[in-house]
């Protein structure tokens, strides 16, 4: 098959002809038809991850049709259209015992702890507790759209943030977490405030719910700004970028009692930022994780889709083909570009 390969961090993936996978036989080979072009996919090529191991192959944001599938598979079939989560369970270790396959122990992630998607084909271990049925009427761009971004803000903004209508959220960072996460807040009634550093992406979120919007390079105080239009801070707050400062501002825009939910990936030298704890202790902030979702929770925001309260292809920006994905990837940390990248070319 056809695969997107890089052999060293930092140097540009290429096209090369590798192996067809097969099933394990609690799993499952699909053929890829489509697959999203995420920052994370650029923290694994850095050199961030280290459960990458060289040669690798990224891409982790997938939809696509079951082609051969293992022995001890019990729920799918060949043909079977199906998207998965971003992180795999494996379901029997305590974690996916209680239900959070998310961040199952024995995690399975393709692009990260396997090879990825970035392929004509993939294979995904623990099928029977990680596919999710893809409805007809969601097409193949759009499902793999929802890949880690879509799937994780609906997470962080319904159970780790617990919005409500009415509630004033902030979305730090409008790449295609923050688009999503503006996005399901809005549609479940909040009041957005949109940061960001481009004024395309701004206008983006507006247009898809954002009540109100700051550029960051532009403002003389994200926080202050922040404050002064929800008359007292953000009753949730989200990091969808993940670095130093947005991280701060999120926690510190907060009105007392608030939540800040961090949803991008703090790696590297950014692992350890600093916070205002300060503020946590005397306001009572709450701080949240989230990374991820549960297969079994796909259901509430299929339906939410299919009732068209949510429209992700909205925040589609482009496709490509597997040929251009490589310089793509390589090009992630530049910020350029508005909206989410899907490779539909094999």
């Amino acid at each position: 098959m056809k695969a997107i390969v890089y052999e060293e961090f930092t140097k540009l993936p290429a096209v090369q002809n590798v192996p067809d996978p097969t099933p394990q036989a609690h799993g499952v080979v699909l053929r890829v038809k489509a697959t999203g072009l995420c920052r994370s996919d650029w923290h694994g090529w850095m050199g961030h991850d280290p459960d990458i191991t060289l040669p690798h192959v990224p891409g982790h944001e997938i939809a696509g049709v079951i082609e051969a599938i293992g022995k001890d598979v019990l729920k799918w079939k060949i043909g079977d259209r199906v998207t998965l989560p971003f992180v795999c369970g494996c379901g029997t270790c305590p974690q996916c015992l209680s239900g959070n396959h998310q961040v199952c122990d024995n995690q399975f992630q393709p692009g990260f702890t396997h090879w990825g998607s970035f392929a004509e084909f993939v294979a995904v271990d623990f099928a029977d507790i990680n596919l999710v049925s893809l409805p007809s009427e969601l097409d193949d761009v759009t499902a793999a759209s929802l890949g880690c971004r879509f799937v994780t803000a609906f997470r962080a903004i319904v159970a780790q943030g617990k919005v409500s209508a009415g509630q004033w959220v902030a979305v730090h960072g409008c790449g295609g977490v923050g688009l999503s996460a503006v996005m399901i807040a809005n549609a479940l009634g909040a009041n957005v405030v949109a940061i960001d550093i481009a004024d395309e992406k701004l206008e983006l979120a507006r247009s898809i719910g954002a009540v109100a919007v700051i550029n960051a390079t532009t403002s003389g105080n994200v926080v202050e700004d922040v404050v002064e239009i929800t008359q007292s801070g953000a009753h949730l707050s989200i990091d969808a970028l993940g670095s130093p400062v947005t991280c701060f501002n999120s926690i510190d825009n907060l009105r007392k009692r608030g939540k800040h939910v961090q949803v991008g990936l703090m790696l590297a030298d950014h692992c350890h930022p600093a916070i205002p704890m300060d503020k946590v202790i005397a306001n009572e902030l709450e701080i949240f994780g989230s990374h991820g979702i549960q297969a079994y929770k796909y259901s509430a925001l299929l339906d939410m889709i299919q009732s068209g309260k949510l429209c992700p292809q909205k925040l589609i920006g482009k496709t490509i083909s597997l040929e251009e994905s490589g310089e793509e990837l390589s090009k992630m940390n530049r910020f350029a570009g508005t909206g989410v990248t899907v490779i539909n070319e094999f």
